[in-house]
């Protein structure tokens, strides 16, 4: 049974000297759970951290396409229930994961250092290296997310895509099974350069390469703790990464505007520019498209963020020009399909 919530005296006193981190059991979510404990130790060498991990809804069930869903918080719901008992005192997520809206008493605490954000080609063992324009019509592309799907069906028309569900392991053998109908999968670059699976990479794509904008929060971690935890949310500022941190709340911003939540074709790109006087501005690339791939609507704004507020306020931004596009006609569109019988 879970322990009755902490009180905030509780939750911020002193003599705390552990932390229980929750996290799901697969190999990555571990992985990228021991990147935050290493820094955490190295910044507070007095303190001891012990992991929870287990699975969740979206771990469960590797059947149902992701796109089927009604719910945004499958990987999230069940850690976060053991958080507000008080049963584990933060939780690392895969921050592309995590919906935009959060239960009222947790937050998320500033973001370590993004690993690449980009989305991958990985081709099936024994075929040649391709680009999607170079591979033959009806060439099967393995994705069960509606962004990707999306942004194929917009510049490649020709490929056909099917769900492929699972951790990455799972993933990768189920495109190299002899039997598999894949020519290739997309997967995020992040999760295979933390495992170490960098050579199974055949090409990265961006908006320049392949026309690929990737996942809001994609390659980040997101640290999830309670509102009112101001001790944990001190030692997290101590190992969090600014730029990281700023962008991923402007994307974050961005998608709970749309409120297309996890399930939207959209697709992001940030990077910090300089300004004519110096200053770092940050520059979003953002996209929504129909999941047949007919109707987008397309924009990149540079906006100055250097606070949570600002962070928000430049998503919002964004958000509106897309809307200005079109983009609330295509969001609306996808819903009216997801209601229908």
């Amino acid at each position: 049974m879970a322990s009755a919530p902490p009180s905030s005296e509780a939750a911020n006193s002193s003599s705390r000297r552990t932390f229980t981190i929750g996290t799901r059991k697969s190999k990555l979510a571990l992985m990228q759970t021991d990147l935050v404990v290493a820094a955490l130790k190295k910044s507070w060498p007095e303190y001891t951290f012990q992991i929870h991990s287990q699975e969740t809804a979206g771990d469960k069930n590797t059947v149902i396409a992701l796109r089927e869903f009604t719910t945004k918080n499958l990987w999230t719901q069940e850690l976060e229930e053991l958080l507000m008992a008080g049963d584990v005192d933060l939780i690392v997520h895969s921050l592309k994961d995590v919906p935009t809206q959060l239960p009222p008493s947790c937050t998320l605490g500033p973001m370590m250092e993004r690993e690449d954000t980009r989305d991958v080609l990985v081709m099936k063992k024994g075929l040649p290296n391709m680009a999607f324009s170079e591979m033959p019509a009806g060439s099967v592309v393995g994705t069960s997310s509606i962004r990707r799907t999306a942004q194929l069906a917009r510049r490649y028309p020709h490929l056909k895509v099917q769900d492929v569900r699972g951790n990455i392991g799972t993933r990768l053998a189920k495109l190299d099974a002899e039997d598999s109908p894949f020519t290739c999968i997309i997967l995020a670059a992040a999760g295979l350069l933390r495992l170490g699976l960098e050579d199974r990479i055949s090409q990265y794509l961006d908006s320049k390469n392949g026309g690929m904008l990737y996942a809001v929060g994609q390659g980040a971690l997101g640290v999830e703790i309670r509102k009112d935890d101001k001790l944990l949310r001190d030692m997290l500022s101590s190992i969090g990464h600014h730029e990281t941190t700023m962008a991923c709340l402007a994307e974050r911003s961005l998608l709970r505007t749309l409120e297309g939540g996890c399930s939207a074709p959209l697709g992001v790109e940030t990077e910090w520019v300089q300004d004519s006087d110096g200053s770092s501005k940050l520059r979003m690339r953002a996209i929504v498209v129909s999941v047949d791939g007919r109707e987008s609507a397309e924009v990149e704004v540079d906006g100055s963020v250097d606070t949570s507020e600002s962070a928000g306020e430049f998503g919002v931004t964004v958000a509106k020009a897309l809307v200005e596009k079109g983009a609330g006609e295509i969001l609306a569109e996808i819903q009216r399909k997801k209601l229908t019988p």
